[in-house]
């Protein structure tokens, strides 16, 4: 993945999603209006939450009935009992707890707080409060939707779905790629050189993380609404369209901090 000069111009005008909504219909109808369309080389990033809105993802919290278990791990972070009830549903290990959050080992492998559930820019009301789960399956949501952007556009284009994480060590949120489809979401650098011909021998990039993050300086983190970003200048071999953004996660036996070998 080699770059000169990036552009990253965010999609304007995208409605509100809501379950059933064809999403790659809407984006290419506002990308058509605003002039940007899409080219071979371009990378469209869309934010998890309306992929997820658009899969139908949401749960009412009424009717949600929570665990013993879920009910003592409220108590011990002071959180909703019904919101712990997903986020267990959610994952398959709690890594670490505190008063407000719970860091848990999702189901699709990331580690992450609260199991990503949402209840920021949710519609919900008194008698029906909803919360948003991540997709089933965010790889093959970006699958689908580039698939449905490549036909309409005729273009050599990866897709990518950000989150924001918190990271070990460092204050604040940046983006990550959740999902990837269409390039190498990690690019493996071990027996390149360096500039002074040492051979490489562990580093990797997260090239899909490293595209999230910088999209997310156009998203924001708020009421900005800006919720997809064309990522304009990036090149990378046409027969490399990546493992997905699952190729990111590490594996257990591998992750330090969850041993405790540190």
């Amino acid at each position: 993945m080699r770059a000169r000069e990036v552009t990253l111009t965010g999609v304007a005008d995208v409605p509100p999603i809501a379950a059933g909504d064809d999403l790659a219909s809407i984006i290419a109808g506002c990308l058509d209006r605003q002039g940007v369309g899409l080219i071979d080389g371009d990378v469209l990033v869309v934010a998890q939450k309306i992929v997820s809105k658009a899969e139908g993802r949401f749960v009412d919290l009424a009717a949600v009935t929570p665990s013993a278990e879920a009910r003592t791990l409220a108590a011990e972070v002071n959180k909703d009992p019904r919101v712990v009830e997903l986020i267990l549903r959610e994952s398959v290990e709690v890594v670490a707890k505190r008063p407000g959050v719970v860091i848990v080992a999702h189901r699709l492998g990331y580690v992450m707080a609260n199991a990503g559930i949402d209840r920021s820019n949710v519609t919900s009301n008194p008698e029906h409060e909803r919360v948003l789960l991540l997709p089933e399956n965010p790889d093959n949501s970006c699958a689908f939707l580039r698939a449905q952007l490549v036909e309409k556009f005729g273009a050599r284009i990866g897709v990518v779905m950000s989150d924001s994480f918190g990271r070990p060590w460092r204050l604040g949120v940046t983006g990550v790629a959740l999902g990837a489809a269409g390039l190498p979401a990690l690019r493996d650098c071990i027996g390149e050189c360096d500039l002074y011909g040492r051979e490489l021998e562990v580093t990797q990039i997260a090239v899909g993380d490293e595209i999230a993050s910088a999209a997310a300086l156009v998203m924001g983190e708020a009421d900005e609404g800006v919720p997809v970003v064309v990522v304009r200048g990036l090149s990378w071999p046409r027969d490399d369209a990546g493992g997905g953004a699952a190729t990111l996660v590490r594996p257990p036996e591998e992750d330090l901090f969850r041993r405790g070998s540190l």
